[in-house]
């Protein structure tokens, strides 16, 4: 059963993995643009977790020097008391002075981790910044490069749309051309034949003209 499920769970990601790369292959920069919001996102949670950090650290640093006051006060107030000789009220300052002092020592350790882990993502946080720079300019490249693929793209089709217009204007002035060689032809044969036609019925009449008068 396990065996299935790990074959449909790779069935999935290949399939997937088949999606994007296709969606890559048809818009390559749609899919940088979708990387990039991805990207954007992931950072503005950093961000947000470094905001939060600071937050701590401030309150680790409060709670630290409230306790710290306080310790130094109950151990003041013990020595008075013992001091004065009131022995249970000695014992009282003392104990808390211990507990603060504890709280001290524990909340001085949440604070140096605190801190450590501030510095961490501060460092992840400004390396994600850069980063995300960095994908920007490189997406403003291909932008650029793009727009040029497709501006000689267009160029060629308007010089191939060119060309054939051109060879298209050809075919007409080659007709045109031949209807009016076919046009001389066709009138030089009529002219022609009503040339030979006129001075034959002229001929004619002449041929009875002279038949008429010698009679």
């Amino acid at each position: 059963m396990s065996n299935l499920f790990t074959r449909i769970k790779d069935t999935i990601a290949a399939d997937f993995h088949e999606m994007l790369d296709h969606k890559e292959q048809k818009n390559p920069i749609a899919l940088l643009n979708q990387y990039l919001r991805q990207s954007e996102q992931e950072t503005e949670k950093v961000r947000k977790l470094v905001e939060r950090q600071y937050l701590l650290k401030e309150e680790f640093t409060r709670e630290y020097g409230h306790a710290r006051n306080l310790a130094e006060k109950r151990r003041r107030q013990a020595e008075i008391a013992e001091q004065a000789g009131e022995t249970e009220l000695h014992g009282f300052a003392a104990q808390e002075a211990a507990q603060y002092e504890e709280r001290c020592q524990r909340l001085k350790d949440s604070l140096q981790k605190a801190e450590q882990q501030l510095d961490e993502l501060e460092r992840k946080y400004e390396e994600m910044k850069h980063k995300l720079k960095d994908m920007n300019l490189k997406r403003m490249e291909l932008m650029g490069r793009e727009n040029i693929a497709r501006a000689h793209h267009r160029m060629n089709q308007v010089l191939e749309s060119t060309t054939s217009s051109n060879k298209s204007f050809a075919r007409f002035e080659e007709m045109d051309s031949y209807l009016d060689r076919l046009e001389h032809q066709v009138n030089s044969a009529y002219h022609r034949n009503t040339i030979d036609a006129r001075i034959a019925q002229l001929e004619k009449e002449m041929k009875n003209k002279e038949t008429h008068s010698i009679s």
